[in-house]
Parts: structure tokens; C-alpha cells; sequence
């Protein structure tokens, strides 16, 4: 009987063959797999947390910016410091509504459409010379709002001027030697522009606007 036998088993159960439990030392390779991984970790979080404490103390989102090619920073000229706003553009002389004189044509077959027209012109302070019917060149040939005929000669200005009363009208030129403009009434027209919005787009002619800064 072996010594391995339990005792009151008469020898019936016996334990047989060369393997027998070992006890051995438990192994340390995980534990030094994950000591190595925590610490991997924890700089990596360091890192991190100093990266962002920097970019506090800086005042920035830690993000590159791509400057543009139109937006690169121009370079201070000497003796001046750079303006940061543009400068607005100096007002413009137009000549007043009262030192433009026009004759009121009607191309419709609206009839009395030129008096109309010609008694609220005098209203916003115009001068009113000739109102009737379009010359027959332009007697029931005007499809569009209407026509603003001068000389070459007349200044470009009053036709600015004129031509805020009104939309969608065209600008042409004749042999006329005389500073007078024409406004001939097309199938199109309504009736003139508000005399609100004819005094904004007068203002803004008189004083343009300095284009937008651009942005990056």
C-alpha cells in the first residue's frame, strides 16, 4: 500500500504514475505588462494636461490658423501706424436736383402718364421744361421703364442724379448741345421710385461707403 493511499481504502484506490502536483511561484509578467501600460498612460495624461494648461495661459484654442494669401498680415510702413479701419471715401459733388432740367416725354398710350410724372419731379425740387408725347423715334418704342437722353457733353453726375427717381432705366446720348436730359416713359413704368428711397440712393451717391474689411 502507498503512503498516498487514503487510509480505509484498503488499498483499492492508489495513486499512480509520475505526475503529482507542484506549488510554484505565481508569475510576475502580467503584472509587469500592466505596471508598464499604467505608467505609458499616466505621461500620456501629463502630457495632455500640460499641453492644455499652456494653451490657457496663452489665450488660444491650441488650433493652427491657415492665413490666406489675401489675408496676410500687411507689413507697419515707416513713420505711420497702420489704420485699422478703412477709410471712408470723400463725399462727392453731385449737382443739386434744381440745376438739372428735364423734359417729361410720354411713350405710352397712358395719356397724361408725362404731366404726372413732371409735377412730382417738381415736387422733389427738379426743373421741368418741355412735357408732352416721345418724338416719334421713341413713340410707342420704349418697352422698359424709360430712357434718359442728353448730350455727350452733359454731366455724367446729373444723370446719377436723375436716374435715382426711377427703376430700370437706360442712359443714351444724342446730338443735343444743351445740358437739358429727357426722360421718357417706357410701357414698363409705374410710377417713380418712393421719394424715401430716391433720397437714400442720393446720399449714398453723394457719400460712398469704404468696401467690408476682409477676414481671415
Amino acid at each position: 500500500m502507498s503512503m498516498l493511499t487514503p487510509p480505509g481504502m484498503g488499498g483499492k484506490y492508489r495513486v499512480t504514475g509520475a505526475a503529482y502536483p507542484r506549488m510554484s511561484r505565481p508569475r510576475r509578467r502580467r503584472r509587469i505588462v500592466l505596471t508598464v501600460l499604467g505608467a505609458v498612460v499616466g505621461l500620456a495624461l501629463l502630457g495632455y494636461g500640460t499641453l492644455q494648461l499652456m494653451n490657457v495661459f496663452r489665450g488660444g484654442s491650441g488650433k493652427p490658423v491657415a492665413a490666406g494669401k489675401d489675408c496676410a498680415t500687411p507689413k507697419p510702413r515707416a513713420g505711420a501706424a497702420a489704420a485699422a479701419t478703412p477709410a471712408a471715401k470723400p463725399a462727392v459733388a453731385l449737382p443739386q436736383p434744381g440745376q438739372i432740367t428735364v423734359n417729361v416725354y410720354n411713350a405710352t398710350p397712358r395719356a397724361g402718364l408725362a404731366k404726372a410724372v413732371a409735377d412730382e419731379l417738381k415736387k422733389r425740387g427738379f426743373t421741368i421744361a418741355n412735357v408732352g408725347n416721345a418724338p416719334a423715334d421713341f413713340d410707342k418704342k420704349v418697352p422698359g421703364t424709360g430712357i434718359l437722353l442728353g448730350s455727350p457733353k452733359t454731366d455724367k453726375a446729373a444723370f446719377s442724379v436723375l436716374g435715382t427717381q426711377l427703376e430700370g432705366d437706360t442712359q443714351q446720348t444724342d446730338a443735343r448741345d444743351g445740358a437739358d436730359i429727357d426722360l421718357i416713359l417706357g410701357d414698363a413704368f409705374k410710377e417713380l421710385s418712393p421719394k424715401e428711397t430716391a433720397d437714400k440712393e442720393l446720399y449714398l451717391l453723394a457719400n460712398p461707403q469704404p468696401a467690408p474689411a476682409k477676414t481671415c
